[in-house]
């Protein structure tokens, strides 16, 4: 049964060692770019700021201008027409003018932008950066699909608002499919609707690969032209992700360099066959996997989930790539919730002793209050499926979802609860977990009271099935140590059986 389970979870726990950590960037500053940027920051940067916080500004007092009268709903209901989307053009130009002081002075296109009725959605990827901006702008300013909160942004949120956004609120229920509607109506309208913009890894990454496509912008089953964005800089100053330098540091550095190379690549439209249509996860993953092609990526199986278990670690006092495990991979895999999974990690950061977050065998039985014996290591190297004597938050995730809760069962606590309760009282002493555990799991009296107390929560100094039954449901490791060893388990309470009862029940068990 073992030899089945295990090659599962090796096989689930394999992350390719050439796959990079999406969401972690570092500049790297050799002794001619410490002397540009020194330079640089005290000569041409002010000025380049300057230039670029007055044509923000003035972008964003046209922005007001042209919302100044004009509600949500009228946003939302038509395109904007007449002076105002002139106005829309001359603010474009401004925002492409902030860019060309930022030192972004041309950019190189490949390819050609589909009109909106040959695609009313433009996917771009990899997302990296606010500098992303510029693309959107490029494109002539298309509705931009963004978080409801963006709207509330001071500056950038009015500038947003002049796209006509599809604004997704995270506290509304309904607001995925209102997207979809939203997205559907202006697709086949007979209104002059500008395209829809949407980065569909939902996050920033470095660019190494292309994480997983949200399906959100795929459900409409409208054709999409897929847009690749290229930053062939020498030094990446432009990348902001979730570990790494932060936004003002970004914008310094880029600032500081003579010229900041953008490309842009237009792909050919992607009409959905019948199939992606039906499937929009599908539609999302063939994009995807056409838009790495032309970007010369691999594809990694990573999430925004995957960031915000990230952030979760850090909170713990984790390493950040402790964070990282393929969450939408194993919420398919394995049916677990994001919720679930960030309960177990807070359950792992205590296991995990060391600086660099890994599980050792000895900091296993800490956690479960045993000694390091045979049955817990066999345990621990169907968790460790790399060998390394180590196991990371994956792997301890993976091991308790397919090892340890299918163990678990109802009937299995009650076979176990019946074994040390060799009296058949109802409850269990401190003298019969102390002589059982000591034979099967070569425990001591001081490691098997330890145990003792922990399960009985109400110092009733015995255990009942009720507390017995709670216990093993939080650690459900013990039932996979049980069920691996039961056949030693059953003769260990046979032998101390006849060492401790009364001849009747000696005769009885020689006669069983």
């Amino acid at each position: 049964m073992e030899q089945k389970i295990h090659p599962v979870i090796e096989n689930m726990s394999a992350i390719p060692a050439d796959v990079l950590n999406p969401f972690v960037h570092k500049i790297e500053l050799n002794t001619y770019d410490k002397f540009k940027v020194a330079l640089m920051t005290v000569t041409i940067f002010p000025i380049r700021f300057l230039f670029a916080a007055i044509f923000l500004g003035t972008a964003w007092i046209l922005a007001c201008v042209g919302l100044n009268g004009m509600s949500g709903g009228d946003l939302d209901g038509k395109p904007i027409t007449g002076w105002r989307s002139d106005l829309k053009k001359i603010i474009c130009f401004f925002m492409r003018a902030l860019f060309v002081a930022g030192g972004f002075n041309w950019i190189t296109v490949k390819g050609k932008q589909a009109s909106p009725k040959e695609a009313p959605v433009l996917a771009l990827a990899p997302h990296s950066s606010y500098f992303d901006a510029l693309p959107v702008i490029f494109l002539g300013a298309p509705s931009v699909v963004a978080k409801g909160e963006i709207e509330q942004t001071p500056v950038l949120g009015k500038l947003i608002n002049y796209t006509q956004p599809v604004y997704v609120w995270r506290e509304d229920p309904n607001s995925r499919q209102n997207t979809i509607k939203n997205i559907q109506r202006r697709a086949t309208s007979e209104d002059n609707w500008h395209q829809v913009a949407i980065f569909p890894e939902g996050t920033c990454t470095n660019r190494t690969s292309l994480i997983q496509f949200k399906p959100g912008a795929f459900y409409p089953g409208v054709p999409v032209q897929p847009v690749c964005i290229k930053y062939p800089n020498r030094l990446d100053t432009i990348t902001w992700t979730w570990e790494g330098p932060g936004p003002w540091r970004s914008v310094w550095l880029s600032l500081c360099q003579f010229h900041n190379f953008l490309e842009i690549e237009f792909l050919p439209v992607h009409v959905p066959s019948p199939e992606e249509i039906k499937d929009p996860k599908l539609f999302a993953e063939n994009v995807r996997q056409k838009m790495a092609d032309a970007l010369g990526l691999q594809v990694a199986d990573y999430s925004y989930d995957d960031c915000r278990l990230m952030s979760k670690a850090a909170q713990k006092n984790l390493p950040y790539e402790r964070g990282l495990v393929e969450i939408q991979k194993l919420r398919s895999k394995l049916g677990l919730e994001l919720r679930g999974v960030e309960d177990e990690l807070s359950k792992y950061a205590k296991i995990a002793s060391g600086a660099d977050g890994l599980v050792t065998v000895e900091d296993f039985a800490a956690y479960l209050g045993l000694p390091v014996s045979g049955p817990l290591k066999e345990l621990f190297f169907l968790y460790d499926t790399e060998g390394t004597g180590k196991i990371d938050f994956r792997q301890y995730l993976i091991g308790l979802s397919v090892i340890a809760k299918p163990a678990n069962t109802e009937e299995t606590i009650q076979i176990a609860f019946k074994l040390f309760d060799r009296h058949g009282k109802g409850h269990i002493n401190k003298e019969d977990l102390n002589m059982l555990l000591k034979h099967a799991l070569n425990m001591t009296t001081l490691e098997t009271d330890r145990l003792f107390n922990q399960v009985d929560v109400h110092g009733k100094g015995c255990i009942t099935y009720d507390e017995f039954r709670s216990y093993a449901r939080k650690k459900p490791e013990y039932a996979k140590i049980f069920t691996l060893n039961r056949l030693k388990w059953l003769n260990n309470e046979k032998r101390n059986f006849v060492v401790s009862d009364d001849g009747d029940n000696n005769s009885k068990l020689k006669k069983e």
